[in-house]
């Protein structure tokens, strides 16, 4: 593909966009008003930049790209959850969903395509990764979805959270440069406290964000708080087990006084009994918390089935009773494959091979 060649124009600063229109004897300025373009109104093509001459525009066309993403396909869901298929500049997919509740609308997002990890209740888990997600790339798919809130919904974004495809934490630095373009008043110019970023807890990980002052939310999709249960869930708990996560949630704390959010799916017959809940409001306790209960999204005829009412009422009580705030998050998007572990790309669009 002939962009492939061409180097993207938003790999580069506004510093090193004024360098190359200076070498090109053009004014330092027009680094600025591109860069306008390229950010705040998301342009996807040179073409339109209305104050930019037509020689200027023909010159960047010859030297750049704009590796914009394409909606290659949206669904409705039948409770207003709109999931899109992102086609990124290489052809590959990934996904992204709108969720609209009474008084927000969140962006989710994906930050790698595929998965590295093997969390056995996720469907995105069954996907190879291929590549992490450029920051631009991110970027394009909140800007998607804040385009989708005003015309579908006539309401602005008002959070994003990073839950889709991939783990965030293993994308460090195009997460976290796309995450300061977003709330960049040159950028989208969002809060920080709108942004949360959902992590598996990777302790080092988790250390270098507080030690990097990140502004924005943490939530860890947690699951178990008995190491034997989490690592069959979720093998990375091997390497990574709960002593460790609570050291650098401690770390977490104490450098940034914000809580953590731990996103938890009570299974039948694996964690639904007194002795999990009750592991779960002891590490609640490791620092200021709160529990986002999660219903359980099958992903196929496994071994995974939601648990009973009665034990999600008993790991309320149970937390309750300790003080710590826990809710019952129920599922948006079921119906088309958006919900929270299902994004997959099950449709023939989303097929991931070259």
């Amino acid at each position: 593909m002939e962009n492939v060649a061409k180097k993207d124009i938003r790999k580069l600063s506004l510093e090193e966009l004024e360098d190359f229109f200076i070498t090109q004897g053009d004014k330092k300025f027009r680094a600025k008003q591109v860069y306008d373009w390229l950010w705040n109104k998301s342009l996807k093509n040179f073409d339109d930049m209305s104050n930019i001459s037509k020689e200027t525009r023909e010159m960047l066309k010859q030297h750049f790209s704009i590796n914009h993403i394409m909606v290659d396909l949206m669904q409705h869901s039948s409770d207003g959850t709109i999931k899109n298929a992102v086609k990124l500049y290489d052809s590959k997919i990934v996904e992204s969903v709108l969720i609209p509740t009474s008084k927000r609308i969140t962006a989710c997002v994906s930050s790698q395509v595929g998965c590295s990890l093997d969390c056995n209740f996720c469907a995105t888990a069954r996907l190879k990764r291929m590549r992490n997600l450029n920051p631009d790339e991110i970027y394009d798919q909140v800007v998607a979805i804040k385009d989708e809130a005003e015309t579908y919904f006539n309401r602005p974004l008002t959070n994003i959270v990073f839950m889709g495809m991939g783990e965030p934490l293993l994308n460090y630095n195009n997460v976290i440069s796309a995450i300061d373009k977003i709330t960049s008043p040159t950028g989208l110019g969002m809060a920080p406290r709108r942004i949360t970023l959902s992590t598996v807890g990777i302790p080092k990980m988790i250390k270098k964000m507080a030690d990097d002052e990140v502004k924005f939310n943490l939530a860890i999709s947690l699951h178990s708080a008995i190491n034997e249960t989490r690592s069959l869930l979720m093998p990375i708990n091997d390497v990574n087990p709960l002593e460790d996560l609570a050291d650098s949630l401690r770390y977490w704390y104490q450098k940034t006084k914000r809580k953590v959010t731990y996103e938890y799916v009570i299974w039948d017959g694996i964690n639904d009994d007194e002795t999990h809940a009750k592991a779960l409001a002891k590490f609640c306790k490791v620092i200021p918390s709160k529990v986002n209960i999660i219903q359980y999204n099958p992903i196929d005829e496994g071994e995974f089935r939601q648990a009973s009412q009665e034990a999600v009422d008993m790991y309320i009580r149970i937390l309750e009773g300790q003080g710590i705030i826990a809710k019952v998050r129920k599922s948006r998007g079921q119906d088309i494959d958006a919900a929270c572990g299902q994004l997959a790309n099950k449709n023939e669009v989303g097929e991931l091979g070259e």
